[in-house]
This record gives structure tokens, C-alpha cells and sequence, in this order.
């Protein structure tokens, strides 16, 4: 009998990245990316992302990671996409009757930090990219999803903000690294945490030396780690 395969979806504000994974996480083949509609109303992002689909092999469930508040497979928030079209909007049921396969849903961050976690202690996610994502682990177990994105960090930014896609184009690379710095500190006294994960697409462009319980992990991780949601380790 088959083993089981996932298709795994990272949907983020400026791409839509997917795989599939066997059924230990490992990719069947490369990944597959093309870029996030604008505007991204939901018929014109579930269409481009029949296109990445049909690039791909054959699946028989699916993980998908969201840029925004997602809970029982209904968005709550999704900032980069534009949040008055996907206010209540049903996801999972949707992509679960477009494409006949069984589909569970998180935040894009969570899914992130699922596949690299080590689970031990208090772990933290941020993701750097058209936004600014984050998740919480305690001992493995993913956590109810704060939204630090859209907190105050300074009397006049918001994490977001502070060190999005947009403060990184306003303010520079060298600038936008003390930024990062600056949120990982206030992070750290915010949780106290026992190590931190830095990803995102921007991820790459820091050039901060952080100490040791801060590691910046691989892009990639948004997709692998969709295959925990079907291992009992997401919600």
C-alpha cells in the first residue's frame, strides 16, 4: 500500500512556494513557486495555486501555512493579503472541496517552526518577509498563535513595521539588521525564551551575530514542516 504524501503550501505576501513531501518530511522533488497575486482576493490566489499544483506529483492530503490568524481552518486576519476579503473565509473547507483531499491549516510561521524545533523548553519562531510572522513552542507543543506582528514595539511601529519588507527597502540593509537585533532583545524579554528561529524569505540578508540560543534556519522549513500537522504536533 502507498504510503501517504502531503502537499505542503507556504503562502506568503509576495510568493506562493509548495511540495510534496513523503511521509517522513523529505521533498519529492524541488519545490514549485510562483508569485502571490495582487490583489490576492481568495478566487485569484486558490487559482494561481491550481497552476503550482498541477506542476507537482500526486498527493493525497494537504498542509497549508497562512500569512495571517487562522483557526479551525477559517482566517481571521490576513494583513498582507487583504484582510476585508478573507475575514471569516473557510479555507481548509474550501481547498479540501476544490481538490477532494483532506486539508488541515496553520499560521505560515507555526508551520515553519514544526519543522525546526527541537522541543525542549520555551522555543520561538519569527519569519522575515513581506511581514513579520511568529509562533511559540513549549516542549515540542505548539502554543495558541500570538500575533506579535501587529503589536507595538516603538511609539510609532509595529513589529511589522519595524522590520518588514517595507522598512527593509525605507531604511537599508545595514539599518534594518540593527532593527532585527532590536526585536530579537525585546522578544527575549518579552518570552524568555530558551532559543529563537529566525526564517523567512529575508532571513538571508542578516548579518547580525547572534548568540548562541539564536539560529537562523533555512526558507524551507515553511514547507517542511507541513507534514507535523498530520503527526499530531500542530493543531
Amino acid at each position: 500500500m502507498r504510503k501517504k504524501r502531503t502537499l505542503s503550501i507556504d503562502i506568503g505576501g509576495s510568493g506562493l512556494k509548495a511540495a510534496v513531501l513523503d511521509e517522513r518530511g523529505r521533498m519529492l522533488g524541488e519545490k514549485v513557486r510562483v508569485a502571490t497575486p495582487s490583489p490576492a482576493s481568495p478566487r485569484r490566489l486558490l487559482e494561481a495555486l491550481d497552476g503550482l499544483v498541477a506542476r507537482l506529483p500526486a498527493f493525497d492530503r494537504v498542509s497549508v501555512g497562512f500569512p495571517g490568524v487562522i483557526r479551525n481552518g477559517r482566517v481571521l486576519t490576513a494583513h498582507n493579503l487583504g484582510d476585508h476579503q478573507w475575514q471569516g473565509y473557510r479555507l481548509a473547507e474550501v481547498v479540501a472541496r476544490r481538490w477532494s483531499r483532506p486539508v488541515r491549516t496553520c499560521n505560515d510561521a507555526d508551520m515553519q517552526g514544526l519543522a525546526v524545533v527541537r522541543g525542549k523548553g520555551l522555543e520561538v519562531v519569527v519569519t522575515l518577509g513581506t511581514g513579520f510572522g511568529s509562533a511559540m513552542f513549549e516542549d515540542g507543543r505548539l502554543l495558541p498563535h500570538l500575533e506579535f506582528a501587529h503589536h507595538r514595539l516603538t511609539s510609532k511601529h509595529t513589529y511589522e513595521q519595524f522590520v518588514g519588507q517595507a522598512a527593509l527597502e525605507r531604511v537599508g540593509r545595514k539599518r534594518w539588521n540593527r532593527r532585527v537585533e532590536k526585536v530579537i532583545e525585546s522578544l527575549r524579554a518579552l518570552t524568555h525564551f530558551d532559543r529563537l528561529y529566525v526564517g523567512g524569505g529575508n532571513a538571508r540578508l542578516i548579518r547580525v551575530k547572534f548568540a548562541r540560543d539564536v539560529r537562523v534556519v533555512s526558507n524551507k522549513a515553511g514547507i517542511l514542516g507541513g507534514i507535523a500537522l498530520w503527526k499530531g504536533r500542530g493543531r
